[in-house]
């Protein structure tokens, strides 16, 4: 799950991670008021940001009137002048694509004088299964540039599972920004405490681009990325209410009410397979193929009726869909159980109507595999029956382009 960065910096807060003063707000008249009430506090520079569930924001442009998705005002009319270049538009980013992202949401933030610019992001590395805490002296720069072209400026400290992250390997990270004096203090408490944030809140991952030393010396996030683990959810119910469907794709969004594993892609392919795995790997014999996959759709161990259904409902939805390709391992469910379970689904009359021009690919393997090919192949369904998974990509590309 994924919030905007007003939530994330709010909840850094809770972990005293420094953050500038900011409001969020829904309105050009909200984001005025927003505006003379940190004038009242001081402030002098506002920064009006989008609030969008993509990166490149300061890069990006709205369609309508041209506005960056991030922009500097000196005067509260500035601040209005801002807000309605932004509120209600669509803004692209290199992460949006063409389509873009409504900007519903402004976040009115104090404006900083910068010295210098940094990054620091804390991850789980797969490769070791431990925490890897990341800081460069790259900072407003994307990450995974600085890490393609200069990786020797990325600089890295593991945490062994269940142990903290100890002041001396924060303190390395400081220094490897080259600061030194009270900024280095500052920032070595900057680093703890966003590592206490990430684990407190099951985060997968934590980004703070730029992490900034300003003029006075202080060490403050002016941008904050926070991603958590779906798994941990459950126990995290305050950040679940932070949840803003409006940002999701509504076809993942129907997923997760169904308890179906579902991710849209850009192809004309559906899949529906059972396993994380073996769906992937579906996906890459589609790919081979020459076709393109239009969704990962895991339906789980023990498919039944319903989650099939729901996952038939929910690839039909998606215009780009051209064919389907069913591919089921029969471990912890039968595949004549499986097979039937098909059967009833494609009674629902949207869905046959739906399927009436639709290639409809179909690959069980496992147990009772035979069973369920025989079902399958007698149900009288306008349905192509495969064997192996090679195989089954091939016809799903071959019906496509027939």
């Amino acid at each position: 799950m994924n919030i905007h960065e007003y939530q994330a910096k709010e909840l850094l807060k809770e972990f005293n991670v420094a953050v500038p003063d900011g409001i969020a707000v829904f309105t050009v008249e909200e984001a005025v008021k927003a505006a003379e009430s940190l004038k009242q506090k001081g402030t002098a520079l506002f920064v009006v940001k989008a609030q969008i569930h993509a990166g490149g924001r300061g890069k990006g442009r709205t369609k309508e009137s041209g506005a960056k998705g991030v922009i500097l005002a000196r005067s509260v009319g500035e601040v209005r002048k801002a807000a309605e270049s932004l509120l209600g538009e669509t803004l692209v980013t290199v992460q949006t694509g063409e389509a873009g992202k409504k900007v519903e949401r402004i976040y009115i933030t104090d404006g900083v004088d910068i010295k210098e610019e940094y990054y620091v992001g804390v991850t789980l590395d797969r490769t070791r299964n431990q925490n890897v805490i990341m800081v460069s002296t790259e900072g407003g720069v994307e990450i995974e540039k600085v890490a393609a072209e200069t990786p020797e400026k990325i600089v890295k400290e593991w945490v062994e599972p269940g142990m903290p992250l100890h002041g001396h390997q924060a303190r390395r990270l400081a220094f490897a920004l080259g600061l030194s004096g009270d900024p280095l203090k500052k920032a070595v408490k900057f680093i703890m405490a966003l590592y206490k944030a990430y684990e407190k809140t099951d985060a997968s991952i934590v980004e703070i681009n730029p992490l900034a030393l300003t003029d006075d010396n202080d060490i403050v996030a002016l941008d904050a990325k926070i991603n958590f683990d779906d798994n941990a959810l459950f126990r995290q119910t305050e950040i679940c209410k932070l949840r803003d469907k409006s940002e999701e794709n509504p076809l993942e969004v129907e997923a997760v009410e169904s308890d179906l594993n579902y991710i849209k892609l850009d192809g004309n392919v559906g899949c529906m397979v059972n396993g994380a795995g073996l769906a992937m790997a579906t996906m890459d014999m589609i790919k081979l193929a020459g076709g393109e996959p239009a969704n990962f759709l895991d339906v789980g161990g023990g498919a039944n009726v319903d989650t099939v259904r729901n996952g038939f409902r929910i690839i039909l939805k998606d215009p780009n869909v051209e064919a389907i390709l069913i591919n089921i391992f029969g471990g912890i469910v039968r595949c004549d159980r499986v097979a039937n379970g098909i059967l009833e689904a494609v009674k629902d009359p949207d869905i046959v109507r739906k399927l009436e021009n639709m290639p409809l690919i179909v690959r069980l393997q496992g147990t009772n595999a035979e069973e369920g090919k025989k079902i399958i192949d007698e149900s009288g369904l306008n349905v192509i029956s495969a064997v192996l998974l090679k195989e089954a990509a091939q016809e799903v590309t071959r019906a496509i382009s027939g």
